[in-house]
């Protein structure tokens, strides 16, 4: 299983180069070059800060009525937090480039309460060019809350995506998906253990 170490910072505002780069992001479920990913995280005494900055030459972002319209069909990026791999539960937060978050609650396997909300996030996001960036924060009294993380410990299961969109010429779209670790399966899912890795708390 996979380790990403979370540093530990003091800086205001946050100096995103001292963290950890995480870039080995793939397309287990087809033959395509990965455009670059690069997630990056932090953590003070308070919160837990994270960081995608995404290379994305065709973007897809559907209007829609609600939050979850507009992301499950676009371009994003995905954290899922976990206490243990029984994920019973899980904690999802699907973010698209524009700032729409969507976030719910689920049991494996794909049991949604999409009712949920993540109480303490906060998320900005920006589009330049060929280039977005997603940035966020959530309180580490939120992830104590959830059981996500334990007393006494400085580790949690979490998973890390991206879902890549393109149009083909006819204007249909292709989804592709990109996890940090390859859960293996048949066809793409990312609600799955084997998708989870680590997250350390380091200083």
């Amino acid at each position: 299983m996979k380790r990403y170490p979370v540093r530990h910072t003091l800086a205001s505002p946050l100096d995103w180069s001292v963290a950890e780069p995480l870039t080995d992001f793939t397309f287990p479920w087809e033959e395509r070059i990965a455009p670059l990913t690069d997630f990056r995280a932090l953590w003070d005494e308070a919160h837990l800060h994270f960081h995608f900055d995404c290379i994305d030459d065709d973007l897809v972002l559907p209007d829609g009525p609600t939050a979850k319209d507009r992301v499950l069909g676009s371009d994003r990026v995905e954290i899922f937090l976990a206490s243990d791999l029984s994920l019973k539960p899980y904690y999802c937060l699907e973010m698209s480039p524009r700032g729409d978050v969507l976030a719910y609650e689920a049991n494996f396997y794909r049991e949604m309460n999409w009712d949920w909300q993540c109480e303490g996030l906060q998320l900005t996001a920006h589009i330049e060019g060929n280039r977005y960036t997603v940035t966020g924060s959530l309180p580490l009294d939120t992830l104590r809350a959830l059981k996500v993380l334990k007393p006494g410990s400085s580790e949690f299961f979490a998973g890390i995506y991206r879902a890549e969109f393109h149009h083909h010429p006819d204007g249909t779209v292709h989804s592709g998906w990109m996890p940090w670790m390859n859960p293996h399966t048949e066809r793409p899912d990312f609600h799955v253990p084997a998708s989870f890795g680590l997250l350390e708390l380091v200083r």
